[in-house]
């Protein structure tokens, strides 16, 4: 039976999921290095700096209930890691039976851990703690490092894309505010997932597209509202519109067929108020942008009411989707908004190929410097949101042990290589305090702090479980405050 009251998520299966195999090899035999009479171990995680000086912080959650909030350590998953490092060492005697039954008999298969974290959604500069780990059972000091590679790899992975994403809102409502009319109206749509099929794996883009969806409600990652729905307890989490696909274009005969597909579409999804969306790029997009959509079916497109987006898929992203504008309103036509920018009639663009944090804002500061509003173009991220440039390393995400406690004796435990000073871990037990709009690691002494780490597990409970609009509202409130900080600088 689960430890959490909600019931609206789905844990790993038992017979699927083996914590004890879910960590580094070189972790099986720590238990035998540490300092004799170990009862307490505290390890730490934080961003040492990278692409970006602040972090989005999410995931947590997600990896606590579907791999932490079971009874996972069991005679099976005993028996088959026994099994497993005998035969991956060469040696019976490395692997920690007796601290796995502990665990097994005296906690119910739950680990002894507490967990701390900052809250979901919480903008945090880098060099901080963002969560901490203990064990409290003074028997499995060893337990809090055997989980590095499992927790590490559940925290950094949707932190970065979450902030990779944060940072490509950042941009797009810097060219919305100082174009557009409608900036708050239109920014949650402004950047779309994309990533699906560029990911590594079914749960990876379900992680990661979740991660986007606390910033953009666009969204063709289904399986990222599922996530959402699952562990985060969210409603519909994101919006997409009808759009199609080359396929669709080439299935109608080539292009002797074009016309007829667009009138299809026209006839299918041309309603009052609905936006839908023509890859138009499948044979000669210069033809349909003129020809076709700004001729032949200008009128039937500006009598239905609804909005098309057109979405070009090759050449330069940053020379194409801006000339696409161009052509389109010298079909459309265009009226002025009160900043004195240009707005597209009954049509809009959207480039998915080619889009990063660099191509989109060149984009908008091209659209910007010829007169156009961001409202005329929204953008899709495909690869560059979850996989270009993403990974450990990006944020230089490190879990370090700075504390233990030896027959009762508490001592700091640190790192500090003279060839890589980067590299020089915290010492001792942290607290993250946030107090005039500054967030601070200090020493968890008693002081008063109050500390912004939150207890999120404890024995196998999960002790916090913010719902999806929580943490969204804790992500705009850290957008709103981030954006106005440079706005001023």
């Amino acid at each position: 039976m689960s430890n959490i009251a909600s019931t609206n998520y789905y844990p790993a299966s038992p017979g699927d999921y083996n914590p004890i195999l879910d960590t580094d090899s070189y972790k099986v035999g720590m238990w035998r290095m540490l300092p004799p009479k170990a009862e307490y171990s505290y390890s730490y995680i934080e961003s040492r700096g990278g692409r970006w000086d602040k972090t989005l912080f999410f995931g947590l959650q997600y990896h606590l209930k579907r791999y932490m909030s079971e009874p996972f350590v069991t005679d099976q998953a005993i028996a088959e890691a026994e099994e497993y490092f005998a035969e991956h060492f060469g040696d019976k005697t490395i692997f920690n039976r007796s601290g796995w039954e502990c665990i097994r008999d005296e906690h119910g298969g739950y680990l002894p851990l507490t967990i701390k974290a900052v809250l979901e959604g919480s903008l945090v500069p880098s060099h901080n703690i963002l969560a901490s780990v203990r064990n409290t059972d003074k028997k499995c000091a060893w337990l809090t490092t055997y989980v590095e590679p499992a927790l590490l790899r559940a925290i950094w992975y949707p932190t970065t894309v979450a902030t990779n994403s944060f940072e490509a809102k950042l941009t797009i409502n810097e060219f919305l505010v100082a174009t557009s009319d409608i900036a708050d109206v239109l920014l949650p749509s402004r950047l779309h997932d994309f990533s699906a099929r560029g990911n590594t794996c079914f749960e990876a883009s379900g992680i990661s597209g979740t991660a986007h969806l606390i910033n953009f409600r666009g969204t063709d990652t289904v399986n990222a509202l599922r996530l959402a729905r699952r562990y985060y307890r969210a409603g519909m989490a994101g919006n997409s519109i009808p759009a199609s696909e080359h396929s669709v274009v080439g299935s109608w005969g080539g292009p002797v067929g074009e016309p007829a597909f667009m009138e299809n579409m026209i006839n299918e999804f041309a309603r009052p108020g609905a936006f839908w969306a023509c890859v138009s790029d499948t044979y000669d997009l210069w033809n349909a942008v003129d020809n076709l959509w700004g001729d032949r079916f200008r009128q039937r497109l500006v009598d239905s009411g609804s909005t098309l987006v057109v979405r070009p898929d090759s050449g330069d992203p940053t020379v194409i989707p801006i000339e696409v504008v161009e052509r389109l309103g010298a079909k459309f036509g265009f009226s002025v908004n009160q900043k004195g920018f240009k707005v597209l009639n009954t049509v809009r663009v959207i480039q998915g190929d080619g889009i990063d944090g660099q191509t989109i804002r060149i984009i908008l500061q091209k659209l910007k410097d010829q007169g156009w509003a961001a409202d005329n173009i929204a953008f899709g991220m495909g690869g560059a949101l979850v996989q270009k440039g993403i990974d450990r390393d990006t944020l230089k995400w490190a879990m370090k042990c700075s504390h233990i406690t030896i027959d009762g004796q508490g001592s700091d435990v640190y790192k500090d290589p003279v060839t890589d000073p980067g590299k020089r871990s915290k010492r001792g037990v942290m607290a993250l305090v946030h107090e005039a709009g500054v967030w601070e690691t200090l020493p968890l002494d008693g002081n008063g702090y109050r500390d912004q780490l939150h207890t999120v597990y404890r024995n196998g409970m999960i002790m916090r479980d913010d719902p999806w609009d929580d943490i969204c509202a804790r992500s705009v409130a850290s957008f709103a405050d981030e954006f106005a900080l440079r706005t001023r600088a």
